[in-house]
């Protein structure tokens, strides 16, 4: 494995379920489809596959409204996985629910104990550092209590800060390899990404910058003809994922998997 940040064998997703209809949402925009999300996930599952990775596929939970977003549970690294701490309250007892299946895939399973609260969404990792954004979600503790972690294993932390009114780090980034990242402009503004290769996503498109590269591919969420075009051009294999429901509960691409 040449590159840990992007090539991966494995994946663990969950299938959306039927009280989906109930997930948070900074803004109600709509109440998602539970039909159409399940063919959106299906497609989302079939595409990770076409890359050779086995994926996992978990059951819904009726309990929990939002946890088809699996990716702010646990933090996936070469070294271990570590769970994490929602800061909703509602979505804490996703973590435990997570934790079975994480420890069929790692020796070493770590947990973010608390006070702080720390979620996937804010977490990006890159070619040569973890870079976490403090947000809503996201705060000063939980960041500290990772960092340790983090240093343990090898890697290092980089602290960085999530624009006022965006919900999560990675609602606005993702990485393209392991030096490229895909941006909005106004995440970029704030000079987190100093050092390395930036795209930026379309203007009026800022809802594109929530892509996944996952092996070959890069899945991003349909209907952002100039971004795609863009990646497309810069030698990307994309994939377009109908997101229009998961977007009513500001989710995107990288919210439904963890990568590992």
């Amino acid at each position: 494995m040449t590159n840990p940040s992007f090539e991966f064998t494995r994946a663990i997703t969950r299938r959306p379920a039927a009280s989906i209809v109930n997930g948070l949402r900074a803004e109600d925009i709509g109440t998602p489809d539970l039909e159409t999300m399940l063919k959106a996930h299906a497609s989302y599952v079939a595409a990770l596959k076409s890359t050779g990775a086995e994926v996992i596929e978990l059951e819904p939970l009726e309990a929990y409204p939002d946890a088809v977003f699996v990716e702010d549970t646990a933090l996936c690294l070469p070294q271990g996985a570590v769970l994490m701490r929602p800061g909703a309250p509602s979505r804490m007892g996703e973590v435990a629910e997570m934790a079975p299946a994480l420890r069929g895939c790692y020796e070493d399973l770590r947990e973010i104990k608390g006070p702080g609260h720390i979620e996937g969404g804010d977490i990006l990792v890159t070619g040569r550092e973890i870079l976490v954004g403090r947000s809503d979600r996201t705060d000063a503790a939980g960041v500290a209590e990772l960092a340790e972690i983090a240093t343990e294993w090898g890697h290092s932390l980089r602290e960085v800060f999530t624009p006022e009114g965006v919900l999560h780090f990675k609602t606005d980034c993702s990485l393209m390899d392991a030096e490229t990242i895909l941006s909005t402009r106004r995440l970029d503004a704030s000079g987190c990404f100093e050092g390395y290769r930036v795209l930026h996503v379309a203007d009026g498109e800022e809802a594109a910058a929530n892509a996944i590269r996952f092996n070959n591919l890069v899945l991003m969420a349909a209907g952002f003809p100039r971004t795609a075009e863009m990646l497309d051009r810069e030698g990307f294999e994309v994939v377009e994922i109908d997101n229009r429901d998961c977007a009513k509960l500001d989710g995107g691409m990288s919210c439904l998997s963890l990568r590992f």
